[in-house]
């Protein structure tokens, strides 16, 4: 049986007549899946660690989104079983790319982390691209016992980091 509670999302006006469902920021997308991870695991054990993890790739997703895709079109945060899926939808059709920590003199350069700690604490990563533009990257953290990542096919988009990234078209994610 599937265990979803999605997170309540906001609605107000976006760019080019479009809806923008989500957070305003990225403080308000870790109070959902916190509130989410709450109701949906009473009881259940969820060590802080595991939690933050899932904190941190929340606030990484909806920041890039925000930063670098036109700000956050749509929103979702659901737990199905012991995995918490998270998708943050924007408005730009780049896909993702990990920047290289130092320049071409040796410095080392500020930001550029974010998409391979999304990679390393995700159990699986799917990047969608959406039929009115933009896209939908959608991380599966796991709050249970640790497991390996799935090998899936498709064109990983992390440096170093390819396993469990698929590129394509949606696979089954909460909504």
């Amino acid at each position: 049986m599937r265990d979803q509670n999605p997170a309540h999302t906001t609605d107000r006006p976006g760019a080019l007549g479009r809806t923008r469902r989500g957070p305003r920021n990225p403080g308000e997308a870790r109070d959902a899946v916190r509130r989410v991870v709450s109701e949906r695991m009473a009881g259940t054990a969820c060590d802080s660690d595991t939690l933050s993890d899932a904190l941190l790739v929340t606030s990484e997703l909806t920041t890039n989104a925000m930063l670098h895709g036109g700000g956050v079109t749509d929103f979702h945060v659901a737990l199905v079983g012991r995995d918490l899926y998270v998708s943050v939808s924007d408005l730009d059709d780049r896909l993702p790319v990990a920047s290289p920590s130092v320049d071409d003199r040796g410095r080392w350069r500020c930001g550029g982390r974010g998409w391979p700690i999304v990679c390393r604490l995700s159990h699986e990563v799917t990047v969608s691209g959406l039929p009115s533009g933009g896209k939908r990257i959608t991380a599966v953290v796991p709050l249970g016992p640790a497991r390996r990542k799935r090998v899936r096919s498709g064109s990983g988009t992390c440096q170093g980091e390819t396993r469990g990234v698929a590129v394509g078209p949606p696979r089954r994610c909460a909504s």
